[in-house]
């Protein structure tokens, strides 16, 4: 809980910052954006590794849907960095292309979903 602490006046001091620098030297302010998002981005990756050993637990109780877990995570990895490469280009004021990189998000989430849709269906299929 301290560490989220941490984080979020990191958070708030660099927006605060950024906003310092906005009205003149505005490629500062967005330099500035990156630099404490990377910060933040780098405490998540060691949440990561928290959460992984958490799944590795969970493998213990499920027979044969390790793919599942697999599959989950990769998930959450696509759109935790798509959400970041996004707002770095909404901040950066190029929402088409924070929009095209959502789109790519939502499409690269719903092909790594699809072996879940096919167990689904088999498992229908199974019951017919």
């Amino acid at each position: 809980m301290t560490e989220l602490i941490k984080i979020a006046f990191l958070g708030i001091a660099g927006v605060l910052l950024a906003q310092q620098f906005k009205g003149t030297k505005p490629e500062y302010a967005t330099y500035i954006g990156l630099a404490v998002g990377v910060l933040i981005f780098s405490f998540c990756l060691r949440q990561v590794g928290a959460v992984t050993t958490q799944f590795a637990r969970l493998k213990e109780y499920l027979n044969g849907g390790e793919g599942y877990l697999a599959i989950l995570l990769k998930v959450i990895g696509i759109t935790y960095i798509c959400e970041f490469s996004s707002g770095i280009c909404k901040d950066a004021g190029y929402q088409a292309v924070a929009g095209q990189i959502e789109v790519l998000g939502k499409l690269t989430v719903m092909f790594a979903g699809l072996p879940i849709l096919f167990a689904v269906i088999e498992q229908i299929q199974s019951f017919l």
